[in-house]
């Protein structure tokens, strides 16, 4: 009896044999890392396909959502061409990967490493500090749905970021990472560790980009980021993949006694985007905020599926994601805060706000709360509106073109997450990213 294509554990291009030849690239790690990656492919081959329906793809579209015709690149990347204003970030230190390989690195200056912060790739941080790692890598569960593809990654997560700070220590200039992607039907899997000790403080901005618009490419991504008690992390992601991509992104966030997180993330990439993100309060002061921009344009689709877990008392949270949608493109949020049964004083918020520029764009939104507290405050909401059409009026009758008029408006909508972000150069950068969508 035949099995349906959209239940059947499938691996397309992600044969047992693609993941032997992996193995070999990287038999010189840890025995341990290599065993768990077994486990991971064998999740992987045995897990089946998303189906329409389950609940975590409601509203998602399956008729793309393929692992055929994909290869992994073996070939390294001439990366002479990308210069240090392209990155257009002057910061502590850089690392640059490009199809899955390190690239190009500019060392962490010299103060913040002289006090014992380690800016380095994964791969190195295996093999030199293999306790830190096993602790923190891939380490919490896939629980919005994605479970086959986090398996993927794990199976073939081959190098990637590696950030520790040191207890008490503050490293002043934001540190860079950049993960490109080069050549068509290549799979790329990203991957960006932050391990902040107790008081320590870091700035990551985290950049993800194809060196061509119009490549096919398959994106199964992650990052880790852990604040210990009293730190404090700001994470500024940038997303600007090919238009013709199938992108995937986890990102699990663990926050400790008194820390805070700020996690900024900007979506303007990808035929198909879906992020998944996972947010862990485990002591009492716990803060975590999760901001979000979306420019969406043309046919693309991006999926944003969140998880906000208060599991002690007196923790926070506050998410906030803003799409602006033109022409027939596509969002879907869907967002839970979950308070635990000790969890009480629980202080958490959730909006998803869609700005609609076009009769044709469409978006879902599915916020929620699941409570098992009695003395806490917790409240979500989701809007989705159209500019009336008397501002577009007043603007074009003073000679300015929609697609300007449009422009004004949407970094209007987006200014109270622009606005949040510190540092000039990094936010310059993401304006940029914007901009840039109104010119194509």
């Amino acid at each position: 009896m035949s099995v349906s294509p959209t239940t059947a554990p499938l691996v397309g291009a992600f044969t047992r044999e693609a993941f032997e030849a992996h193995l070999a690239r990287v038999r010189h790690l840890p025995a341990w890392w290599l065993e768990r990656k077994r486990a991971a492919y064998e999740r992987f081959a045995t897990l089946p396909m998303p189906k329409r329906t389950d609940e975590t793809w409601r509203f998602s579209s399956h008729a793309n959502l393929t692992l055929d015709g994909f290869r992994i690149p073996t070939a390294a990347v001439d990366f002479k061409r990308i210069t240090h204003a392209d990155l257009g970030v002057a910061g502590a230190g850089t690392l640059l990967f490009a199809n899955n390989r390190l690239a190009m690195q500019e060392p962490l200056a010299a103060a913040a490493a002289g006090r014992g912060v380690i800016f380095d790739t994964i791969q190195n941080a295996l093999l030199q500090h293999g306790d830190l790692v096993r602790e923190h890598l891939l380490t919490q569960p896939s629980r919005l749905g994605s479970a086959k593809f986090a398996a993927l990654h794990e199976a073939f997560l081959e190098d990637g970021a590696f950030i520790h700070v040191p207890r008490g220590v503050e490293v002043e200039l934001p540190v860079g990472v950049f993960h490109y992607g080069s050549g068509g039907d290549s799979a790329l899997f990203p991957h960006t560790l932050i391990v902040a000790g107790e008081r320590s403080r870091i700035t990551v901005a985290d950049f993800f980009r194809s060196t061509r618009a119009g490549e096919r490419q398959f994106v199964c991504g992650g990052n880790d980021l852990f604040a210990g008690h009293g730190a404090n992390v700001t994470y500024i992601a940038m997303q600007d993949w090919s238009r013709e991509a199938l992108a995937l992104q986890f990102n699990a966030t663990v926050v400790r006694r008194d820390a805070r997180v700020l996690s900024v993330n900007l979506h303007a990439g990808g035929r198909q985007a879906r992020q998944e993100s996972f947010s862990q309060l485990q002591a009492p002061g716990a803060h975590s905020e999760m901001l979000a921009l979306t420019i969406a344009h043309g046919t693309q689709e991006f999926d944003q599926r969140t998880l906000q877990i208060h599991q002690a008392p007196n923790t926070s949270s506050n998410l906030l994601y803003k799409n602006a949608l033109l022409e027939s493109a596509r969002t879907i949020f869907s967002g839970l805060i979950v308070v635990d049964p000790d969890a009480q004083k629980t202080d958490a918020y959730q909006s998803n706000r869609n700005l609609m520029l076009s009769d044709e764009a469409e978006a879902h939104s599915l916020p929620g709360l699941e409570i098992q507290a009695n003395d806490v405050r917790c409240t979500h909401g989701a809007t989705s509106a159209r500019i009336p059409p008397e501002q577009e009026f007043y603007l074009q009758s003073r000679g300015i073109r929609r697609a300007q008029a449009d422009e004004l408006l949407v970094f209007g909508f987006f200014e109270e997450v622009l606005s949040r972000i510190e540092n000039p150069q990094l936010h310059d950068r993401l304006t940029e990213i914007i901009r840039s969508r109104f010119k194509e």
